[in-house]
């Protein structure tokens, strides 16, 4: 199922819709709390804090969200309040886990700078990601009328985009081809969790 059919399959029925959204929140908290593991005991910098608070008030964000649809449902992240439970908690772990041991081996880093350089790529593929999925999702939105609005999330992840872009250029200048493997990555990554989404929204039509 294309991405945007699976959308719109998704926002079309209540229940499965408020999953969504608590999906994209787990996901937002998930990058929260990865940005905030791998901030520096000591030289942490303003920049990561923004990002650790911004993902943070994503994920708070879209919880608040749900309330829209029905304030009942959606009140925690356990796997039967999430679309792909399995698939959606691996998700960010894997990337991290696949993007540390690609770095690892090109860079040769300490453990405090495989955590920055893992910040710096890993946010950079998630932001790249974040700005083709939420578009998309509010163009859905508008289109149904709906009182659930992601713009608001759409203009801080271009900001953030653009943030994370300048810190790679001051991290190397073979910053891109290096983030071109992760993308790699994180695309797989990202059809795997697609699909099991769509998976599981396609056996709703015999529930």
């Amino acid at each position: 199922m294309e991405f945007h059919q699976l959308l719109e399959k998704i926002v079309q029925d209540s229940a499965t819709h408020a999953k969504w959204l608590n999906t994209l929140s787990f996901m937002e908290n998930a990058g929260a709390r990865k940005i905030s593991r791998c901030e520096h005991p000591v030289s942490v910098t303003l920049i990561q804090l923004k990002h650790a608070a911004e993902e943070h008030r994503h994920a708070y964000y879209l919880k608040k969200q749900i309330g829209k649809i029905d304030p009942e449902i959606c009140t925690t992240y356990e796997a039967d309040e999430l679309l792909a439970s399995i698939a959606t908690r691996q998700y960010l772990h894997s990337l991290d886990i696949k993007a540390c041991r690609y770095l690892q081996t090109v860079f040769n880093l300490n453990k405090e700078e495989l955590k920055y350089a893992a910040y710096l790529f890993v946010t950079y593929a998630i932001e790249v990601r974040a700005d083709e999925l939420y578009p998309v999702y509010q163009d859905i939105l508008t289109k149904q009328s709906s009182r659930i609005m992601v713009k608001s999330i759409i203009l801080e992840e271009e900001g953030h985009l653009e943030e994370m872009i300048n810190q790679l250029n001051e991290f190397s200048v073979e910053w891109q081809k290096h983030a071109e493997n992760i993308l790699t990555i994180e695309k797989e990554l990202n059809n795997q969790w697609i699909n099991a989404i769509a998976n599981e929204v396609s056996q709703l039509d015999y529930a």
